[in-house]
């Protein structure tokens, strides 16, 4: 099936109603109020689409009265923060989705509550979330799909959701290729660590969002719930194909960043191993003129070496020779 990416932003009001339509045969046969809805939606072979923004409780309890919802369904579209779930409410479902989308460097989540009803569904929008104006106008140029009714809508929706994931963890994948490409360079800073962690949480946040929607799916694809029709159990089940891609690049991605993380601590050690082995063998050759020093330093009376015609010579090729082998030897083991 075609996917749909909302590449463009697309005008919308700041909340209320975004879209309010019914169909026939998959085309638009007109705009409607919220008021004409439950009228549209119990014609035959009509479905109405109507799409909210962040609405208040009035538009809510209005769509309610319209399409006789659950109290307990429109409380939760009320009041976001719903993890992913299905519940079936008499003759409805009512489904919640997360959505992601990439701002300033962090992952950040709305929330799209569908209500799905014989001849309707209504689509709410909280938070971060890009439009689903590019679904409607994109399947209003396929009315042969379209005219599958309500149940494809839907699909068309979740799929959309899915899809809208993949620019988020492509644009992360990105910058963990170049965290990847400096790592081995030099360890990490105090800021590069705190970034990288980010990444890993907001992914581990990324991933509990869209699991969920795998058992979204299946029980969309099961005889229990009538409202979708078994034509439709292939297309839910290839959303839940691209849930589980979406999970192992999340997971992929994850893996690569903790790999990151120790790849940068043993660069860390090995350095600092390095600069010890340096300062070690530099303060052996040291040592060596130090104990000469400090030997005929002691001033002591009887010191035969002292009365030596070529003593200092002497000692002083002795220190030369011994810091010259060590230097040499430190330097052969890879300490210098």
């Amino acid at each position: 099936m075609e996917q749909v990416r909302n590449l463009t932003p697309v005008p919308q009001p700041t909340s209320g109603i975004i879209a309010s339509s019914v169909y026939s045969a998959g085309k638009r046969v007109a705009d409607i109020s919220v008021e004409e809805a439950g009228e549209w939606a119990a014609r035959p072979g009509h479905v109405v689409w109507i799409g909210l923004l962040e609405p208040d409780r009035n538009l809510l309890l209005r769509v309610q009265a319209q399409f006789h919802l659950h109290d307990l369904a429109i409380e939760d579209a009320e009041h976001p923060h719903q993890r992913p779930k299905i519940e079936q409410y008499g003759d409805a479902l009512f489904i919640v989705a997360r959505t992601a989308q990439l701002i300033d460097g962090r992952v950040t989540f709305g929330e799209t509550h569908l209500f799905v009803g014989t001849g309707y569904i209504v689509s709410v929008r909280h938070g971060p979330s890009t439009s689903y104006a590019a679904v409607r106008q994109h399947w209003e140029s396929c009315p042969s799909s379209l005219a599958k009714g309500e149940d494809f809508v839907l699909y068309a929706i979740l799929d959309f959701i899915v899809d809208n994931y993949m620019p988020v963890l492509e644009q992360i994948e990105d910058e963990v290729e170049q965290i990847e490409d400096k790592v081995l360079l030099k360890p990490m800073t105090g800021a590069d660590i705190e970034r990288l962690y980010m990444l890993r949480r907001d992914l581990l946040r990324l991933r509990n969002a869209a699991l969920p929607l795998v058992e979204v799916c299946r029980r969309l694809t099961s005889a229990e719930l009538p409202q979708i029709h078994g034509a439709m159990h292939p297309l839910f089940r290839d959303v839940t194909d691209h849930i589980r891609t979406v999970q192992e690049k999340i997971d992929s991605l994850r893996e690569v960043l903790a790999f990151a993380f120790e790849a940068s601590l043993l660069v860390g050690q090995s350095q600092e191993t390095a600069i010890s082995k340096k300062l070690a063998s530099w303060a052996a050759i040291l040592a060596v003129p130090t104990a000469f020093a400090g030997i005929y330093g002691m001033n002591f009376a009887d010191m035969p070496e002292l009365k030596m015609e070529y003593g200092y010579p002497t000692v002083l090729v002795a220190i030369a020779l011994i810091c010259v082998f060590l230097f040499w030897r430190f330097k052969k083991n890879g300490w210098l």
